[in-house]
């Protein structure tokens, strides 16, 4: 048989048949008086076996083994299962993720182990759009820095804090607002409102690695993107709260949270 016909009885393509043909996963077939290529059964045979057992998912390197030596076969499948185990787990992990930011109506490039924080920021966003897009993208930078455990630590305490309410909706939404008109009371008074808000969370941090260098991309992040009147809001806020810190004898963590419009 040509092979198109080889091919199109096993279910694979021509192009399939040549490289298996290459990579020695086929014998090469006697040619016929015009030069063609002639397949019988047994490479029928063959062919279908390799199909069935890439099917499975092993690989092409392993096949040579496992189709001319049947006793490799065992060690081979518990690897292949074990790999498929893990897939299963992260694919697993992955739908629960999915849930998580539909249940809370967040958008899809938010870390699941912060969804709970999309109802905030979607209100957000229905008053100052792009305070809500630098506060996503400040917590998406966030999150890749301290990983997945360190998010979900950041998350519980924000939620334990109450920071995932309409307060913490009103507090972004007026430091959005923050422009070259604002008065010097309304920013001090809104850096007052901050500390009321956040201080619970700094002084109860999570024990999570929240060092140097993601206070320093956080800061760059909010130097591109934040005007003055912000940047002297975050100061303001920073100072009062290592103020109050000192004056109580708290040690000051790191004061760059997601929580912070900064």
């Amino acid at each position: 048989m040509r092979s198109s016909e080889l091919a199109a009885l096993a279910g694979v393509t021509i192009r399939t048949v040549r490289h298996y043909l290459q990579i020695g996963l086929l014998e090469e077939p006697e040619r016929s008086v015009n030069g063609y290529r002639d397949y019988d059964v047994r490479h029928l045979v063959r062919l279908l076996r390799i199909t069935r057992l890439t099917e499975l998912g092993l690989p092409l390197a392993a096949l040579p083994d496992v189709l001319d030596e049947p006793q490799a076969t065992e060690a081979l499948l518990d690897e292949l299962d074990r790999q498929l185990a893990a897939e299963i787990e992260r694919l697993t992990e992955r739908r629960e993720g999915i849930a998580r930011l539909r249940r809370h109506g967040a958008m899809p490039d938010l870390p699941p182990g912060m969804a709970a924080y999309g109802p905030t920021l979607s209100a957000v966003a229905d008053i100052a759009p792009d305070m809500a897009r630098h506060e996503r993208e400040q917590i998406v930078l966030m999150s890749h820095m301290i990983g997945e455990t360190g998010t979900s630590a950041l998350a519980d305490a924000m939620a334990q804090h109450s920071l995932f309410t309409p307060a913490t909706t009103e507090l972004l939404r007026r430091f959005g607002e923050l422009g070259p008109d604002t008065p010097q009371e309304a920013i001090e008074q809104l850096a007052d409102d901050m500390v009321t808000q956040y201080q619970p969370l700094l002084e109860n941090w999570p024990d999570i690695e929240f060092g140097a260098d993601v206070s320093s991309m956080l800061a760059a992040y909010g130097e591109r993107n934040l005007n003055d009147q912000q940047h002297r809001a975050n100061q303001l806020f920073a100072d009062r709260v290592i103020n109050r810190m000192t004056s109580r004898d708290v040690p000051a963590h790191d004061l760059a949270c997601p929580a912070e419009p900064a």
